[in-house]
């Protein structure tokens, strides 16, 4: 009895030292462990006030990395352009470092952004501050390498080249930059070439708006002095989608001018040609004021839409005043062809408002037998009665004179009635005719040439 609780008590002791050797023996597993071994605490303030080297004189090599997930917006207008960019930054806090074999393996940490150095790039072109949400955490790493990504929205100012517009390929920049550490301080670097972050940026890419994305091109600009400043500049190329615009806008302006050289159909005697030939070119100044919406007025050079837009508006507007004046010789010699008539028969171009004791003055022949008709068929007729049936009578020959005119046209008897001045504008039409379209068709061949062209 007294040997089983002997063996017991031996057994007891055993197990009891066994296990707190286990315990002993396992090593620190927990991010804390970790945390604990750099002294980075809440109180320790070492790692977020200063720059994280041993010798200041030691600059910081901070590389970084761009990548375009999506083009959301380019305003002509207000020569803005606005990216959806990530960008991670890496440097290295000379403060840090572990064993990983000592901490089970563990070679990276995840901290809140506000507890260590953090170089403080900005970008020149931003106008406005980024909408999106901050990243909350960086990652350290056991050789003391430190990594912050950032998701930026970003509202950038970029010099529009709109001379080709619609066809028109931009370039804007992005430059990255310290706001106070100058070259002493920070060494700026470029994580990927300008093929890789193409590359990467092309396979990442969301949505591009209107545009479609070219390349990328990364350069890095290391200072001289001490007292410059390090600079990194990404130039995202892109390239409009034209379709949108030849649509809405070039082919519409193109069926105007069309409509323009249809009208030369219009017989020029008619009125109707003059009228549509100005709600034509009213037409062509609308679509102007529309463009005068999209593009900026800070423009070196006119651009070629611009250039589009005035050439058909002067061509049709001097299609216009080639029809006001085949019109005017027109009326020229229709004047001339009535003023004829008139002196031909000249009774029926008088008023009757004379009466001569019994009989009618309605002017010549023509009133002396009106006058003998009526005292024979109506002797009592009152005075008032008789100058009405004679003014009557004039305008029912005047009327007749111009049926008979129509009808002298519509049976081709028109060449026969044609005047000098008819004759004339006739042939100023048919020699302008081929002189419009020829100018047209060298004008749209040029501009298109020169529009599409690289």
């Amino acid at each position: 009895m007294v040997s089983d609780l002997f063996h017991l008590l031996l057994f007891l002791t055993l197990y009891s030292g066994s296990d707190s050797d286990v315990i002993r023996a396992e090593p620190a597993c927990s991010y804390q462990d970790v945390l604990d071994h750099l002294n980075l605490t809440r109180g320790n303030e070492l790692y977020v006030m200063t720059r994280p080297v041993r010798n200041y004189r030691r600059r910081t090599q901070v590389s970084l990395e761009v990548l375009l997930y999506a083009i959301l917006d380019v305003v002509e207008k207000e020569q803005k352009f606005i990216p959806y960019v990530q960008t991670a930054t890496r440097w290295r806090n000379e403060y840090i470092s572990w064993d990983p074999q000592e901490f089970c393996g563990i070679d990276n940490v995840s901290l809140p952004a506000e507890v260590l150095w953090k170089p403080d790039l900005t970008i020149e072109e931003m106008t406005e501050t980024d909408k999106a949400p901050p990243t909350p955490y960086l990652t350290i790493s056991a050789n003391g390498f430190v990594e912050v990504h950032y998701d930026q929205v970003l509202v950038c100012t970029c010099r529009m080249h709109i001379y080709k517009f619609p066809f028109d390929t931009q370039k804007c920049n992005l430059t990255f930059k310290s706001v106070i550490h100058t070259a002493k301080d920070l060494l700026l670097k470029a994580s990927d070439n300008s093929s890789e972050a193409s590359e990467s940026s092309r396979e990442l890419m969301r949505t591009q708006y209107e545009w479609v994305f070219l390349n990328m091109n990364v350069a890095v600009y290391n200072a001289s002095a001490d007292a410059d400043q390090d600079k990194i500049v990404y130039t995202i190329t892109m390239r409009r989608k034209p379709i949108l615009y030849i649509v809405n806008f070039v082919l519409p302006v193109l069926f105007f001018l069309g409509l323009d050289l249809a009208s030369f159909l219009i017989s020029d005697r008619a009125g109707e040609k003059l009228s549509f030939k100005i709600t034509v070119l009213l037409a062509v100044t609308v679509l102007q004021l529309i463009l005068n919406e999209i593009l900026p007025s800070s423009t070196n050079r006119i651009p070629l839409i611009g250039v589009y837009c005035i050439g058909i508006f002067a061509l049709m507007l001097l299609s216009l005043l080639e029809t006001i004046c085949v019109m005017h010789l027109m009326q020229r010699d229709n004047h001339n062809y009535n003023h004829a008539d008139g002196e031909e028969n000249g009774g029926f171009s008088k008023q009757a408002n004379l009466y001569n004791g019994g009989g009618l003055d309605c002017g010549g022949i023509y009133s002396m037998s009106a006058s003998e008709t009526l005292n024979a068929t109506l002797p009592g007729v009152r005075e008032s009665q008789s100058g009405v049936l004679c003014q009557t009578l004039e305008k029912l020959s005047d009327e007749l004179k111009a049926m008979e005119r129509t009808l002298r046209l519509l049976h081709g008897g028109q060449k026969e009635e044609l005047g000098y001045w008819s004759r004339l504008a006739r042939r100023i039409n048919r020699i302008f005719f081929v002189f419009y379209v020829t100018l047209v068709v060298l004008f749209l061949t040029l501009l298109f040439t020169k529009w599409t062209s690289d």
